[in-house]
Parts: structure tokens; C-alpha cells; sequence
């Protein structure tokens, strides 16, 4: 490191995503990074401390502690924070270095951490030589109904798929409208294009972002609303949405109620996981989701046998007999590959979300007392945090910093769906979003995921915090 490079103080440290860990840190290498006064002292303490340590429990002299703290491998270290200056020790053998923060991918850090059972699904699958709705299939299904609380699962290619087939199956097509919130994944309106049905946008909760029952009930009032057949609550971000208010509304205007988990696997309602709580859900296994294939995958998830059953005829071209298709049906089936890598992933699930409803808290305590508003978890639900979403006044600019300084940012989404211009004509037709229009250019994705360590989110919060300093 020469030059500009050259780390001058802890700002600065923390500006290039530097973390303190390592071997040894000789007086020449702290001159060198100019650190402050305070935390070279802590650092030449620390490094005492630790030589004292070592020799007790070496037993050895002080050439032999010498070559133990000059040994690779070395597993201390040190983090910058607002917070203080952390030490993180495992070892009595490490002190000081520079290494970048870094923030591993989910996908493949989820890989990595299941790899050898993932390797053995895989290859009792090729074994077998059945890879189209076979055993793993069927066994999966078993498994994520029961995981979900309802009768049925069925497997089918994606999350897309899992609603038009929903709909589909419901005979919800031509001349019939579905409310949907425009702040969603574009998937949720597409597949009810795809299905023959029109989207009827509705807005959302300014703080919760799911669905706004006085918006549905707004549409359900308008011009519109006479052709109003079902409402797709779509659990946005991993957060339930307000299930019982819109279930209320369903009853009272005799509308189905749908969910849309693609966000939200293992997340609960007033003790209700959700995906059992309306008349269907679909699921995705996208590879980013809370339970992601190595691929695309998705399931439907009911207690209603009747439509259990229609949903897997027309996943297979409408075939209740083989080669014979009642319904005109579609091709789209999980396949054995990729239930048997979700049935590894699935026992682990619900620790994962844990985890990921941990390293929330530590934003919510380090994001406090900054204009920033956090993503809530209403009284009696569990957020599954699939994404943490903020939402501040100064999303791009805050954006930009955080990337600069090697923090993965992104927007979810960068425009609603209403607002694209595949779907802007079916704006036309429904109530005002308002509280849709002034979030899109506020929100922002922090990096969550369960095999991230606190340090990382710890400096995300403090390279935010540094923004607004």
C-alpha cells in the first residue's frame, strides 16, 4: 500500500471496508497506517496481553512465543466500530493486519455450507435414474406441506408458475381482476397476466410496505372493483402482511385470498405460518430465497384437496391420465435434482431465519437514532427478513457511499410495477398508490443473510453512520 492508498485514520479505515486481524503488528506497521492515538494504545495493549498469554500458556520462553506470534494462521482480531474499538480473540497467537471486510454471496455461501449432503442428494438422484416427479419430489412435498402447516405441497418450476396455476386452478381468467400491490416483484403481476387475468394495483403500508386494506377496500369500491375476483397478499420482503384485515374484506365481498410467499418461507401470522392462512400461496426456491434450489423451483401450498388436485393436473399438460389432458395444462414440474437439494436445506430453515431476525436486530439498535426508517415486525408475526429494507430520504446518495466503500446496496425494486412501461396502462384503471409513489425513490436493500458475522453488519451500521455524521 503506498501513496493515496495509505490508510490515514479510522475513518479512513473504515472507508476502504478494512478490518484489523492477523499475525502481528510490528511499531513500524502502525506508523505506517496512522491510526489514532487511542487505538494504537489499545492495539500495543492488546499485543502485551497477549504475549503474557502466551507464554503462560506455552510455557515457553520469550524466542519461543516470538515464533508463535510470527505463525500464519494467526485467528485475533480487531474491528473498528462506533462503538469502540472490538477485539474478537480465538486464539493467543494473533494481533494485527489489515484484510478487507468481506461479504460472502448467499447462494453460495448456502452452498458451501451444505455441500456435502447437497453431493449426496445429488448423486442418490443420478442413481436412481428418475428425474421427473419421482420419489424426492413426492418426498418433498410431504415435508414442506407439513413445515408449512397445510395439507398440500405441490412442486412445480418456479414461483411465477405457482401463482397463474393457483389462479388457473380456481378458474380465475379472462374478464376477472386480482388486487395486487404495484410495490412487489414484477412475478406476482406477470403470472396474473399470464393466467388471462387482469391486475387491479393497490397500495401499501408506508412502514410495513404489504398491502393497505383501506387501498383494497378503495378498489373493491371503484368502477372496477365489480370484476374483482381475488386478492393476492403478497408478504413483501419476508414481512406477513395484515392477513386479518384482509381476510375480513375478502369475506365480506366474497373474494378469495391468496398469498404470495415467495418472500416469506417460515414466517408466521398471530402463530400462523404463512402460506396457510388464505385459500392458497405460492412459493418460490429461486436461489436467493430464504429456501433457494441451485435453480428455479416453487411449490403451491393449500389445504383445499379439491384444488391440490387440479394444480397437479394442470402442472403436466391438464393430465389426470397419463398422455390424456382434461384441462389445457402447462409443463411446469419440480424436478428431482432440485427437491432433493431443498430437502437438505429445509431441516435448517427455521435456524437460518433465526439468524437472520438477529443480525436485523443489530441494525435496528445501530440504525436508531438515524433518520432512517427500519422494517417492522408486527405485534404477535415473525419477520422472516428475506431482505432488510430501509427506507431514507437520501437512498442514492447513501447508496453510492456504501458501495464506494464495498458494502453491497441494493434497491428492491428500482420502480414499482405500475410504473414500468409493460404494466403503466393498467395504472389507468386503479385507485391512487401514493404511499407506493414516495417510497420507490427511498428504499434501499442493506446486506442480510444468515452466514454473514456480526463485524459485517457492524460496519455496514457504522459506514452508515459515518454518512450522516
Amino acid at each position: 500500500m503506498t501513496g493515496p492508498n495509505r490508510t490515514r485514520d479510522r475513518s479512513h479505515a473504515l472507508a476502504y471496508g478494512l478490518r484489523l486481524s492477523a499475525p502481528r503488528a510490528t511499531a513500524e506497521t502502525l506508523a505506517f497506517y496512522s491510526l489514532p492515538d487511542e487505538v494504537t494504545q489499545e492495539i500495543t495493549s492488546r499485543q502485551k496481553e497477549t504475549r503474557d498469554k502466551a507464554k503462560r500458556l506455552s510455557g515457553c520462553g520469550a524466542g519461543s512465543v516470538e515464533h508463535f506470534l510470527d505463525t500464519p494462521g494467526a485467528t485475533h482480531s480487531f474491528s473498528s466500530s462506533s462503538r469502540g474499538f472490538g477485539y474478537h480473540g480465538r486464539s493467543p497467537w494473533v494481533l494485527l493486519m489489515m484484510t478487507p471486510i468481506r461479504f460472502g454471496t448467499y447462494p453460495l455461501e448456502d452452498y458451501r455450507a451444505h455441500r456435502e449432503d447437497i453431493q449426496q442428494a445429488v448423486q442418490r438422484v443420478l442413481k436412481l435414474g428418475r428425474y421427473i416427479l419421482g420419489q424426492e419430489v413426492a418426498a418433498f412435498e410431504q415435508e414442506f406441506a407439513s413445515f408449512v402447516g397445510v395439507a398440500h405441497s405441490i412442486g412445480v418450476a418456479n414461483g411465477t408458475d405457482a401463482i397463474e396455476l393457483l389462479l388457473r386452478a380456481l378458474d380465475i381468467n379472462e374478464g376477472s381482476s386480482i388486487a395486487v400491490p404495484s410495490q412487489t416483484a414484477v412475478a406476482s403481476v406477470s403470472a396474473i397476466v399470464r393466467a388471462g387475468a387482469t391486475p387491479l394495483f393497490v397500495d401499501v403500508d408506508p412502514v410495513a410496505f404489504t398491502m393497505l386494506p383501506e387501498s383494497l377496500e378503495q378498489a373493491i369500491h371503484s368502477p372496477v372493483g365489480t370484476q374483482l375476483k381475488a386478492v393476492l397478499a403478497v408478504h413483501l420482503y419476508g414481512n406477513p402482511a395484515e392477513m386479518d384485515e384482509l381476510r375480513d374484506l375478502c369475506d365480506e365481498h366474497n373474494l378469495i385470498l391468496l398469498e404470495d410467499c415467495a418472500q416469506s418461507h417460515g414466517a408466521m401470522y398471530h402463530g400462523k405460518p404463512l402460506g396457510s392462512i388464505g385459500r392458497g400461496a405460492a412459493f418460490s426456491f429461486y436461489p436467493t430465497k430464504n429456501l433457494g434450489a441451485i435453480g428455479d423451483g416453487g411449490a403451491v401450498a393449500t389445504n383445499d384437496s379439491a384444488l391440490a388436485d387440479k394444480v397437479r393436473w394442470l402442472r403436466q399438460y391438464g393430465w389426470r391420465e397419463r398422455y390424456i389432458s382434461d384441462f389445457e395444462g402447462i409443463n411446469s414440474r419440480l424436478d428431482e435434482l432440485q427437491a432433493a437439494i431443498l430437502r437438505v436445506k429445509l431441516p435448517f430453515l427455521a435456524l437460518d431465519n433465526k439468524r437472520r431476525r438477529s443480525l436485523a436486530t443489530i441494525y435496528e439498535k445501530g440504525l436508531s437514532d438515524l433518520p432512517i426508517q427500519t422494517p417492522i415486525s408486527r405485534p404477535s408475526c415473525e419477520h422472516a427478513y428475506h431482505l432488510y429494507v430501509i427506507r431514507v430520504k437520501q437512498r442514492d446518495a447513501l447508496m453510492k457511499y456504501l458501495t464506494s466503500r464495498n458494502v453491497p446496496a441494493a434497491r428492491h425494486y428500482p420502480a414499482a410495477v405500475h410504473q414500468q412501461p409493460a404494466y403503466a396502462a393498467l395504472a389507468q384503471r386503479s385507485p391512487p398508490l401514493p404511499n407506493t409513489d414516495a417510497l420507490v425513490p427511498e428504499i434501499l436493500s442493506l446486506p442480510l443473510h444468515p452466514y454473514l458475522a456480526e463485524e459485517e453488519v457492524e460496519y455496514t451500521v457504522d459506514i452508515i453512520r459515518q454518512f450522516f455524521a
